[in-house]
């Protein structure tokens, strides 16, 4: 999957999200998965679980099926904010969250925390 595939997922779930890149003067895997992780961020504040789940599991598509540079997009935005846009959640919300990811993006996810600082 490429960026542009990318795009034709992630708008299934927020029809929308065509529109918003192409305000967006570059479009690359990096624009496309940066604007979607603020999208989920703010369905996260705003606790739209609804969509947020059907989200993150778009999310886990992409990086599953992705090419190298969505991958890599995956990891370094959204992997890499989900402390940011978490941090204020509840508990119990934040493990509904992360339970909604798949076990390779948790994975990603600790071994960001985890190797932090090395």
């Amino acid at each position: 999957m490429n960026y542009s595939e990318a795009v034709q997922e992630i708008t299934e779930v927020i029809p929308d999200f065509e529109n918003e890149l192409t305000k967006s003067t570059q479009q690359n895997p990096y624009s496309v998965i940066r604007n979607f992780t603020k999208r989920i961020k703010s369905m996260v504040r705003q606790n739209d679980r609804n969509i947020l789940f059907k989200s993150l599991q778009k999310m886990d598509k992409i990086y599953t099926n992705g090419d190298t540079d969505l991958k890599n997009a995956v990891e370094g935005i959204f992997v890499y904010s989900l402390d940011n846009f978490t941090v204020f959640c509840s508990r119990e919300y934040r493990t509904m969250i992360f339970s909604h990811l798949s076990k390779e993006l948790r994975q990603m996810y600790s071994r960001q925390i985890y190797s932090h600082g090395n």
